[in-house]
């Protein structure tokens, strides 16, 4: 579970794993590039689009790291040479391109590749594995390996690869979907650098020094020990997020929640932590964070919807930020599966938010409908919704509203009218003479049918919160 730190080899350039042949290279940047070599010495850094070199100077123990500045995307491929000018040390990386880098991070849903898990399988998967090859000028990844340390580590035992039937299955299938999605639009490569821990908690990404302020969560070695591996914390931000923070990015994509589920109170407060400070360590600013809903899941608390609401309440508390609803995106025999099929449609959503909000293509919808405000009128009640664009969906035989009295307790509702244009709802129900309060799809596992104009799901929702 441990991985050794990066150390060097005599007077030999040594280049992080993150730095070498297939990369990509975050346009348009100052990119980071670092490694090892002769202490106290100089790296001259030679890319092939440049003129000149930059030289880097290595520190006393044998670091370095550069900045280069990149050109606009191209698939052209590139090369850079590294040379050591203390003894005349060369490394040469190739078939390097130039466009737009992204970091996909969470957990399992997020690491899920194309070849899918044992027994989940995911939606067209292998049609994707078949066709990769054709992205091999566009496309690439580099996994980081599902690692855990006590102590920070600085280097990870992964590699950037090409697309190909043979290396796709291991893509992760969401970030695969994001990057084909991104890559058309824009006409530019797009570089994935994936890592994701299946099952990871929130508090499993942040430093020491801030999870031990967390009353919750003990840090003692014996206690970490006894965890579920999954479940521990630290362990990933260490080993999984420290060697790779270094790189240059545009964004981060995330889809996580699901561990947290039973501590949902500190959700949207701790995500919002860990984002201000991965941006931190990444350098590059309130760099955008687009965030998936975890998708319905018969947990058999019904304590998830209240976690889809932290992770909401989370995106209104981080700049430059957006979610992908996702109440659409399980099957109704998936209720035991928590991790759905249909990851297509997730990415896609996702490269919509990128392509919207970051790209500046307005024509993708992004924003699926919300709650606004629930008003009583005698045995109906009112539901008004912020509806985007062209408001809600004209669709018939709703499905996943309940609604309560004073007693608070729910029943399930009609929709007895409706404006498409106004986007609002009117609701009944025989069991509720009076109905003060409005919930959708509020449980582990409800599948609504409530959408905007869009096709976007509405998200669900209490209004007696």
């Amino acid at each position: 579970m441990l991985a050794a730190v990066f150390v060097p080899a005599g007077a030999e350039v040594l280049l992080n794993p993150m730095v070498g042949d297939n990369m990509v290279l975050q346009q348009k940047s100052s990119a980071r590039l670092w490694g090892r070599a002769t202490p106290s010495g100089k790296i001259e850094v030679r890319p092939s689009w440049a003129d000149t070199p930059v030289i880097a100077d290595v520190d006393a123990d044998g670091k370095w790291q550069a900045k280069v500045e990149t050109p606009s995307g191209s698939f052209d491929p590139q090369a850079i040479t590294f040379t050591d000018t203390a003894d005349g040390d060369v490394k040469t990386v190739g078939n390097v391109l130039v466009g737009e880098v992204w970091l996909a991070s969470g957990q399992s849903n997020m690491q899920m590749p194309l070849k899918g898990y044992e027994p989940c399988p995911v939606n067209g998967g292998y049609d994707e594995v078949a066709e990769a090859g054709r992205r091999a000028g566009s496309i690439r990844f580099i996994t980081v390996p599902l690692t855990q340390s006590y102590v920070p580590l600085d280097t990870v035992a992964a590699s950037w690869v090409v697309p190909s039937p043979r290396t796709a299955p291991e893509f992760s299938a969401v970030a695969w979907h994001f990057a084909k999605r991104v890559s058309d639009v824009e006409n530019v490569p797009v570089g994935i650098v994936s890592a994701a821990y299946g099952g990871a908690r929130v508090e499993s990404w942040l430093p020491e020094e801030i999870v031990k302020g967390y009353s919750d969560i003990s840090l003692d070695r014996d206690s970490i020990e006894a965890m579920t591996h999954w479940m521990r914390p630290v362990l990933m931000y260490n080993a999984m997020f420290l060697p790779v923070k270094d790189y240059t990015y545009k964004g981060i994509l995330w889809y996580q929640g699901c561990s947290n589920v039973d501590s949902w109170q500190t959700y949207a407060s701790r995500l919002a932590t860990m984002v201000g400070h991965w941006r931190d360590m990444i350098g590059e600013g309130d760099i955008p964070f687009y965030a998936v809903e975890i998708a319905p899941y018969d947990y058999g608390n019904d304590k998830s919807p209240y976690l889809r609401e932290a992770q909401w309440d989370a995106i209104g508390m981080i700049p430059n930020s957006g979610m992908v609803a996702t109440n659409d995106m399980a099957l109704s025999h998936e209720r035991h599966n928590i991790h759905p099929a249909e990851k297509r449609t997730i990415g896609n959503r996702l490269g919509n938010l990128a392509l919207n909000r970051t790209y500046g293509h307005t024509q993708f919808p992004v924003d699926a409908p919300r709650f606004k405000s629930a008003v009583p009128d005698g045995d109906k009640i009112r539901v008004d919704f912020v509806a985007h664009r062209n408001g809600l969906c004209r669709n018939y035989d709703i499905e996943g509203f309940e609604v309560a009295g004073e007693d608070k307790v729910f029943h399930p509702a009609k929709v007895v009218g409706i404006d498409d244009q106004k986007a609002y709802v009117i609701l009944s129900s025989p069991e509720v003479a009076a109905p003060l309060y409005v919930r959708y799809c509020f449980h582990d596992f409800q599948l609504g049918n409530m959408c905007g104009a869009d096709f976007l799901p509405l998200v669900p929702f209490r209004s007696d919160r």
